[in-house]
């Protein structure tokens, strides 16, 4: 890779992540990007809060967005400022968010930088959006998306989340789910007085417990859907046998199937066990192998072709009927990880291969 390259990218990044982000602070990093577009897109911001969408929507050439969000989860103050470390493997970019996701960032701005759009035979479009971090309701992109319904004619997504280099296929649904197991509270030296409510769990963990995941192949993908306790919580006091006892229940669900049969099938394994409340419901994504420009990414970028185990907002764009597709060089182990970091190196070549996805002629 070419020094001066690799230079100009580990700036970027450390530039981003220099810039805190939490989710619902991303105000400073968006007036930072929308002062760098101005000579880059004349005419062509459009600023929904602190997103932007930057590029023509009114082009004729099949559009191509790129897309990633500005904010990060929490850090601590040994985050900042970022710095650039020599590894065994290589040069790396250590800072808050560099892996998830300001280094896909950094390869976005770099591609709005050396571009020529005019002479493409696609329309690049950028996508840079908050509150990725929080709950579903309140991620940025959505609002995004209804208010500039151009963008569901995009050809193809590219959302430039964590992936190791790979091009991850899809993404699951996530469900979580609230179970409440009633009790009745007593003193806890008497307790036939009462009814534990955290007793009334243990068939219901049981079932849990010996649960194996559920493969489900999808057009050469394979996913796995699985049902998991992720937080427990119950009681007053040490010498009271608790009348409540709560469950978080996240349900990750394969591509192909409906939040509504999701959550039926959540509600059949409860089976009255439990009252049952739903917190947050995400759609899965959908499998896009067919589509003739994520063809097209896989010959440039030549990258190993897995599916997404986990969930990502190409579920968003796959609800409007738009094609996406999770590549970005961030590592999906690095993610919210005390001392972030991401190697140079990667982010270089998912720079290049973008480069030449769209420099390639159809």
């Amino acid at each position: 890779m070419s020094d001066s390259l690799a230079t100009r990218l580990a700036s970027l990044t450390r530039t981003l992540c220099d810039i805190p982000s939490v989710t619902g602070e991303e105000k400073a990093l968006c007036d930072h990007l929308e002062l760098w577009a101005r000579p880059l897109f004349p005419g062509q911001i459009r600023r929904l809060g602190n997103s932007l969408v930057l590029g023509a929507l009114d082009d004729e050439r099949p559009m191509v967005a790129l897309v990633g969000h500005l904010d990060t989860v929490p850090g601590a103050d040994a985050d900042f400022p970022s710095r650039l470390e020599d590894s065994p493997d290589g040069p790396r970019v250590v800072g808050l968010g560099s892996s998830d996701m300001k280094s896909g960032d950094a390869v976005m701005m770099a591609l709005a930088e050396d571009l020529d759009r005019a002479a493409l035979d696609l329309n690049p479009v950028f996508i840079f959006y908050d509150r990725e971090e929080g709950p579903f309701a309140d991620n940025g992109l959505g609002p995004v998306l209804d208010e500039i319904p151009e963008l569901g004619r995009c050809a193809l997504a590219i959302v430039l989340e964590s992936s190791d280099g790979e091009l991850q296929m899809a993404c699951q649904g996530s469900l979580h789910a609230r179970l409440i197991f009633d009790g009745r509270r007593c003193h806890s030296a008497r307790p036939w007085h009462g009814d534990n409510a955290i007793y009334r769990a243990v068939p219901l963990l049981g079932d849990l417990a010996a649960m194996r995941p559920r493969a489900v192949e999808i057009e050469g993908f394979t996913f796995y859907e699985v049902m998991s306790a992720t937080l427990a919580s119950g009681g007053s006091a040490r010498n009271v046998i608790p009348e409540r006892f709560e469950l978080n229940l996240n349900f990750r669900f394969a591509p192909g199937r409906a939040i509504e049969d999701a959550m039926d099938e959540v509600t059949r394994f409860v089976a009255g066990r439990a009252r049952v409340e739903w917190i947050d419901r995400s759609p899965a994504g959908r499998v896009c192998a067919r589509n003739p420009l994520y063809r097209r990414l896989v010959a440039a970028t030549s990258a190993r072709q897995t599916p997404k185990q986990a969930w990502t907002d190409v579920a968003r764009f796959a609800a409007r009927g738009v094609d996406a597709i999770n590549y970005g060089p961030g590592l999906t182990k690095q993610a919210h990880q005390a001392g972030e970091w991401v190697p140079l190196s990667a982010i270089v070549h998912c720079y290049e291969r973008l480069l030449t996805f769209f420099r390639r002629a159809s």
